[in-house]
């Protein structure tokens, strides 16, 4: 006998993972260079020259026990000390390192955060359509109720009259993402202003505080001059989840943080918590080499160059065919409407002319599909020919 919620999880793929291996399928039998595959968000960017130097120099020069051996459960001093001077610097805020649980990058620190807010089979959840869709996942296998906003397909901003009146008493936590995946749009300053009344409204009609999670790998990743508004400065019961999988282009290495910051409700309790879920996951501590490296390298910016570019000539190709696509202000991802209404069967018709494109149905927004641009250039131009075949062929 084995957990059936587990088995269900273990042998049902993402969407995303099942076109990506159907991509790889395909490559086999036309030709790599013949598949325009927009699946994952996989950096194309290399990291950066000094996170490589600064691992080098760790690996070379570093005592081995320091390199490899276990760091404090909730992270190496230095590290989280770097981290908060980088935040501080850009921020104006006033973190120490007793704010940063380090964690094995952004799914860890999403789960040590459902499982600190999940208090019991009642405890709801609510996701901003369109979401990433292992927070349902994540949510519903610790025990949670996921409660999911219809998007605002105009803005795609947040419907609050939708959410205002979803919040109820069950409610733990909102969590959103900006810059949105996959809708690469980036939540303005008055959103994130009206999100924070909302909840600190319900927050007292309650009794008990509604918490943010932040989910924020791609804060880096803006092409706007205004940057991402920083959530955790407009709301005190903000729970920040944060990846250098994007910023630095090191998806494989996992590493990242959970910012709790001190003015919270309960604070002492909250972090605890925090790190209690850590505990209860088997995460011993984050990966001690990529601890340290990051310790050199917490204020290192990404080159996001080759990635306005690709953003640019996608985005002005497609809406010369005749797709309408929502602003990508941020991450590297399109989010755009499917020319027959349905991203499922859009994504078929796509799958025809060996274009991979992710149906908006896996995000809870079904008439969208996702295209990562984070991929060659030179795909990019060649694959524009199967995207004007694609289109003719749903709009016949």
């Amino acid at each position: 006998m084995v957990s059936e919620k587990m088995l269900a999880l273990g042998s049902n793929r993402s969407t995303i993972r099942e076109l990506f291996e159907y991509g790889k399928m395909r490559a086999a039998v036309v030709g790599a260079e013949n598949i325009y595959d927009y699946s994952l968000g996989n950096p194309s960017v290399p990291a950066p020259k000094e996170v490589n130097e600064a691992l080098v120099d760790i690996i070379l020069n570093d005592a081995p026990i320091a390199v490899h051996g276990y760091t404090s459960a909730v992270g190496d001093n230095d590290t989280r000390d770097a981290i908060a001077d980088n935040l501080n610097k850009r921020y104006g805020t006033d973190y120490t390192r007793d704010n940063f649980y380090l964690t094995c990058g952004a799914a860890a620190s999403l789960l040590c955060a459902f499982r600190t807010v999940i208090i019991n089979e009642s405890s709801e959840v609510i996701g901003i359509a369109p979401y990433f869709p292992e927070y349902k996942a994540f949510v519903e296998s610790n025990g949670g109720i996921f409660r999911m906003i219809p998007a605002d397909e105009e803005h795609f901003q947040i419907n609050f009259d939708a959410l205002y009146n979803t919040i109820n008493e069950n409610t733990q936590a909102i969590i959103i993402n900006t810059p949105n995946n996959p809708s690469g749009v980036v939540y303005s300053e008055e959103t994130i202003i009206r999100l924070a009344e909302i909840l600190t409204q319900k927050s007292e009609e309650y009794g008990h505080p509604i918490y943010l999670i932040s989910d924020e790998p791609y804060r880096e990743l803006v092409y706007t001059e205004n940057g991402v508004p920083f959530t955790a400065k407009y709301y005190k019961n903000t729970i920040v989840c944060y990846s250098y999988s994007k910023s630095l282009s090191l998806p494989g290495e996992r590493i990242g943080y959970v910012l709790i910051p001190s003015e919270a409700d309960d604070f002492t309790d909250l972090y605890n918590s925090i790190a209690g879920a850590g505990r209860s996951c088997g995460y011993v501590c984050a990966p001690s080499l990529m601890q340290k490296m990051i310790k050199r390298c917490a204020g290192v910016m990404p080159d996001i160059t080759s990635y306005k570019k690709n953003r640019d000539y996608l985005y002005a190709a497609l809406t010369e065919i005749g797709y309408e696509c929502a602003d990508p202000s941020g991450a590297f991802y399109l989010f755009v409407k499917a020319p027959n209404g349905n991203a499922d069967e859009f994504s078929e018709i796509a799958k025809k002319h060996d274009l991979l494109l992710v149906s908006g149905s896996a995000f809870g927004c079904d008439t969208y599909f996702r295209a990562s641009y984070c991929v060659d250039y030179d795909m990019i131009v060649r694959s524009i020919p199967a995207f004007k075949k694609s289109f003719e062929d749903a709009t016949k």
